[in-house]
């Protein structure tokens, strides 16, 4: 239960973060809603999973998850440049975080 709640953590990292680049300097109340409640949602779900898991796996899975979500939803919807170097980077993060799952 604690890895499926991490994951979930780790999803709603990338939409905060997300969120948090629409905030236009906090100005724009969407934004800044979804923002506050992804935060919140996110960490919430990171404490809670490592109660069960090592802080360092569970921190390490979590910001893999949400770094490689935010850069891939940039690419796909245009801010970032797409390459296939970029596309293996994220997969090697991804890689990483299967790992840590793996050896735990």
């Amino acid at each position: 239960m604690s890895w499926l709640i991490l994951v979930a953590s780790g999803v709603l990292e990338a939409v905060w973060a997300t969120a948090l680049g629409r905030t236009e300097g906090f100005t724009r109340p969407g934004p800044i809603t979804v923002f506050t409640v992804g935060l919140i949602l996110s960490m919430t779900g990171l404490g809670f999973a490592m109660r069960d898991l090592p802080v360092g796996t569970a921190y390490a899975v979590w910001v893999g998850i949400g770094a490689a979500l935010t850069v891939g939803y940039a690419m796909v919807s245009g801010p970032e440049p797409l390459s296939v170097v970029r596309i293996g980077l994220i997969l090697g993060i991804v890689a990483c975080v299967v790992g840590l799952k793996l050896t735990h």
